[in-house]
């Protein structure tokens, strides 16, 4: 009985010896993704997931959604990475927080996985090489595009046979010309955000983008002209003195430019590319069938560009699955994924080409005219503390818009607060 059981240890332990040592079958690897909220599209993210697993019989992918805007994603993202929680693998972001995040060291370089920034950057979006690449190293990679586009009525300028305005001045010469010819008196000729919420800080950057000049340079220092950023709120309050904004402008917030332009109260319109479908599908919209986009105005001597949104795909530092996870994050940011998007979702694509892609075209006809808008797209400031630097831009720029500081007081204030954030 004693030999009996020497040799059942034995052999228990060669087992125990054999499986500590040869590979299991079929064995999975589980990668965990936090993919925003409803308005990222958890839906269409899981499909891609699918197409991937399909392709890929070792992986599986779990997917973790939450919070309703971005602020709320970022407060809980926060809170994740500075625990340096290794359940999630990757990371679905806003287009601002590569630099924060990189900089806080709470995400994997890429380029050893995926290849070094300029060579694997020059397929996208000129703007993605500025956002995702922090320090020289890949820090996130493009999973689909926002932008602030000009909306217009497409029936009002061809009534008063307008064309489409070049600059800001030129805007309110045919704001003023249609309302004048309308006798509505509550047609507003341009609808922009001053609430001190996300959209102000582009509110703010768009006149001042648009004479030329830059807020940062390449490392992130501030690079803010002051002479510049006076003249871009000047010309808002210029226009609201004229009619063309409404006086209330500090208090108008995204969904109100929206709801307004859909009952047909504004001619011009500047939001996001979401808003197209409202306007286009909503049962309450006016304006179905009567909806131009156009790159934004420039001011004089300027160039035309616009804020740049969207989010980006980026691997954990402390997942345990750094690999496994970069190659699927090369994958939702191909071409192919970027046209699935476009035309299941009609999510903006990453890729120029993709804009007019025959397939996306007739599936999503504007987009043949948003290509023209986001190649101009420029990204907001870099910082590894931009929530900080949002909010110096965005409440200062609505405190000037409510005639409670000046443009020259704002914009010193501005300098004065982010000198220190952004060295």
């Amino acid at each position: 009985m004693q030999r009996f059981r020497l040799a059942f240890a034995a052999l228990a332990c060669a087992a125990l010896a054999i499986a500590a040592v040869a590979p299991v079958a079929n064995a999975a690897t589980t990668l965990r993704v936090f993919s925003g909220g409803a308005n990222q599209r958890p839906d269409l993210m899981r499909k891609l997931f699918d197409q991937y697993e399909a392709a890929h019989p070792g992986i599986k992918i779990d997917i973790e959604t939450g919070g309703a805007t971005s602020e709320l994603q970022r407060q809980y993202l926060s809170t994740v990475l500075n625990a340096k929680d290794s359940a999630i693998d990757i990371y679905m972001i806003d287009i601002v927080n590569p630099a924060q995040y990189f900089g806080a060291g709470w995400l994997e370089p890429l380029d050893a996985y995926i290849g070094k920034a300029d060579a694997v950057m020059k397929p996208y979006l000129p703007v993605y090489l500025q956002a995702d690449v922090v320090d020289g190293k890949v820090a996130a990679m493009p999973g689909f595009a926002d932008a602030m586009f000009m909306y217009y009525r497409k029936d009002l300028l061809e009534r008063y046979h307008i064309a489409e305005p070049k600059t800001w001045d030129e805007l309110a010469a045919a704001s003023k010309t249609i309302q004048a010819g309308e006798k509505n008196p509550n047609l507003q000729g341009l609808s922009i955000q001053g609430a001190p919420i996300e959209g102000a800080v582009c509110t703010f950057l768009l006149p001042y983008w648009s004479q030329g000049r830059e807020f940062n340079d390449a490392s992130g220092k501030m690079t803010l002209d002051k002479t510049a950023a006076v003249k871009g709120l000047d010309k808002w309050l210029a226009m609201v003195d004229q009619g063309v904004i409404k006086r209330n402008v500090a208090e108008v917030k995204t969904p109100d430019t929206v709801n307004e332009f859909k009952a047909g109260q504004v001619i011009f319109a500047i939001n996001w590319g979401f808003a197209w479908d409202r306007f286009q599908a909503d049962k309450d919209s006016t304006v179905q069938g009567k909806v131009g986009v156009m790159p934004l105005p420039a001011m004089a001597g300027g160039k035309s560009a616009t804020c740049v949104g969207g989010w980006q795909w980026a691997v954990s530092a402390f997942s345990k699955n750094k690999a496994e996870a970069a190659k699927l994050v090369q994958f939702l940011a191909t071409p192919a994924s970027s046209k699935f998007l476009a035309i299941e979702g009609s999510l903006l694509p990453t890729y120029q080409g993709v804009y007019v892609d025959p397939d996306v075209v007739k599936a999503v006809p504007w987009f043949k005219d948003a290509a023209n808008v986001v190649i101009a797209g420029k990204n907001r400031p870099m910082s590894r503390d931009y929530g900080q630097v949002s909010d110096v831009i965005r409440t200062t720029t609505s405190a000037v818009l409510a005639r409670s500081r000046t443009p020259e007081e704002g914009v010193a204030e501005i300098q004065s607060k982010l000198a220190r954030v952004m060295r």
